[in-house]
């Protein structure tokens, strides 16, 4: 007799019709008894083209072992995931943006089309993780997002290293500041591991967001990558997954506005990155959630920042585990009433009674107390302002200046700024504009990590700022403003942009405007003409044909 909990997949299993199906399974090794069971999916990012996601098959065989002491039969499968590390700065960075789509319609395809009574989703790299949350969501199966871990950290000269120095040795290489000889032993020493880079960079923020948004257990996440542990947790959210079957607790029971705002305060308390203002918002769509660019800085700013993590702070994401884990980050924002505590998790829990188990590392000092913040606001902020009439993000970690008002260097790709930059052509004072680089114009809207780490090796940090229609990684530090919208290619006021014009950014007024006037900038648009798409075909022609603006999270559109 088949198990009850078969709500969707008895249609491929069982009677008489469907001996043919169970033919195919009995050729991979599956059993009566198996196909009697709910059947779990498990879906794996795991690939060999980056450390990110390396040891999720490990992982992925852990989880299997849980699901089936618990009663279900696990059935894996894999889909796709880009590196944004390995491939800044190149044409293949394109593909990181319009991954996280595939992603989602892969496993919205897979969860669809074999009938999986839940699923769960082995993440690592950037946009796997919230990829396998938007597709998760449109299946609204009882699902779980576990995460890979971090890497750990590089040492080099009795300092912690990861991929952001290797970014930042590169423009201090090409300034002259350090050798040859230095830029080697720092790239053979960051990355000792498998595991996601290893600061607060995106992987790490949207692994914090899924544990505090609800869809992650509460303490899987902070376990780095090569820590023992992690194959007791893989075994733990396996048996958890069918305590979830056996409620129907699926991510519609757990996604709501107040567990949207509750993970905008973990990116903003923990200094994360930039990117989870796009990935927050194409969550929400997928979920029929309000959510708008605008609802992230009241919440930014009655926020702290606690958290001294990379790339603004001292401490890589390691030392969170070390500290405590998550639940000391989020203690903090449950005792401070800054996030709703009666949100529900996967473990069937609130967040306050999550909290409540913390066990804090004693004198630990990489999440300070909320009395001590680093800063009183958070580190995500949106501005407006006559250069981006629909919003732009920035990441202030609280060192930054406040003000910058300078010339506009125009570049219409990231290859020309960053030839420039590492020529030594940039200077003191100017703004880097790098336009034609959004959603639809890059297309896939690529991260700049290679062109902001480079300013901030040659000593420029402090007195240059960037502007770009594309995104920044997670490791990005300095003045830099992304997710200008509209964008370039949608003829934004960042196309009509010269070299020497004066930009003006005031981080506490929230505006960033471009001081030409109107007149000027009419004659400019009567001129301007729209460009002709870089690509007409394949993957990056429908995205670039559907995409929307970063301001919406760059979400592909439909017609009706």
């Amino acid at each position: 007799m088949s198990d009850s909990l078969k709500r969707h997949s008895s249609a491929i299993t069982d009677g008489r019709n469907r001996a043919a199906a169970r033919a195919m399974l009995k050729a991979i090794g599956f059993t009566d008894e198996d196909l009697a069971r709910p059947l779990i999916g498990i879906a794996n990012t795991w690939t060999e083209t980056m450390p990110c996601n390396f040891n999720l098959r490990l992982l992925a065989a852990k989880v299997k072992e849980g699901v089936r002491r618990a009663g279900g039969t696990p059935m894996e499968f894999n889909t796709v995931a880009v590196s944004d590390g390995v491939t800044m700065g190149t044409e293949g960075m394109k593909g990181s943006l319009v991954s996280r789509e595939v992603i989602a319609d892969s496993i919205e395809l897979m969860g669809r089309s074999h009938l999986f009574d839940a699923m769960i989703a082995l993440v690592a790299c950037d946009k796997t993780i919230p990829g396998a949350a938007m597709g998760l969501v449109r299946l609204n199966i009882p699902s779980v997002v576990l995460y890979g871990g971090t890497i750990m950290p590089g040492q080099h000269n009795g300092r912690d290293l990861t991929v952001q120095h290797v970014f930042e040795a590169i423009g201090a290489n090409a300034a002259g500041k350090i050798s040859d000889d230095e830029l080697k032993a720092i790239e053979d020493v960051a990355c000792p591991g498998p595991g996601a880079c290893g600061g607060q960079y995106t992987a790490n923020t949207m692994a914090t967001v899924m544990e505090v948004i609800g869809l992650s257990p509460m303490g899987s996440a902070s376990a780095p990558a090569v820590d023992p542990r992690r194959d007791r947790i893989g075994v733990r959210v396996g048996e958890q997954i069918m305590t979830m079957l056996r409620q129907n607790l699926c991510p519609s029971d757990i996604l709501t506005r107040q567990s949207f705002d509750n993970a905008i305060a973990s990116v903003a308390a923990s200094g994360g990155s930039t990117n989870a203002v796009l990935h927050l918002l194409a969550l929400a769509r997928e979920a029929g959630i309000p959510l708008e660019i605008d609802d992230f800085n009241p919440i930014n700013d009655r926020t702290p920042l606690l958290a001294d993590l990379m790339p603004g702070g001292r401490y890589s994401a390691v030392e969170v585990d070390r500290a405590g884990g998550t639940r000391v980050l989020l203690q903090r924002l449950v005792q401070g009433g800054l996030v709703a505590g009666a949100a529900r998790t996967v473990t069937g829990r609130t967040l306050a009674e999550e909290a409540a188990e913390v066990v804090e590392t004693p004198g630990q000092d990489v999440i300070r107390a909320l009395e001590a913040p680093i800063k009183p606001s958070g580190g995500l902020v949106i501005l407006r302002g006559s250069l981006a009439p629909d919003g732009a993000v920035v990441k202030v970690a609280g060192y930054e200046r406040r003000t910058h008002r300078g010339p506009a260097r125009v570049f219409d790709s990231e290859e020309q700024a960053m030839a420039e930059v590492t020529a030594g052509r940039i200077v003191a004072g100017d703004v880097v504009v790098i336009r034609y680089e959004g959603p639809r114009g890059g297309p896939g809207m690529r991260e700049m990590l290679g062109v902001t780490a480079a300013i901030v090796g040659q000593g420029l940090g402090e007195s240059v700022a960037l502007i770009t229609d594309g995104r920044f990684s997670g490791a990005t530090r300095g003045l830099m403003l992304g997710h200008v919208a509209p964008e370039a290619a949608q003829g934004g006021p960042i196309a009509l942009v010269r070299d020497g014009d004066p930009i003006e950014i005031a981080i506490d007024d929230r505006v960033v405007n471009l001081l030409v006037d109107d007149a000027e900038l009419a004659r400019r648009r009567a001129e301007w003409v729209t460009p002709e798409p870089r690509y007409r075909s394949g993957v990056f022609g429908r995205y670039a044909a559907l995409v929307s603006s970063a301001s919406e999270g760059a979400i592909l559109r439909t017609p009706w």
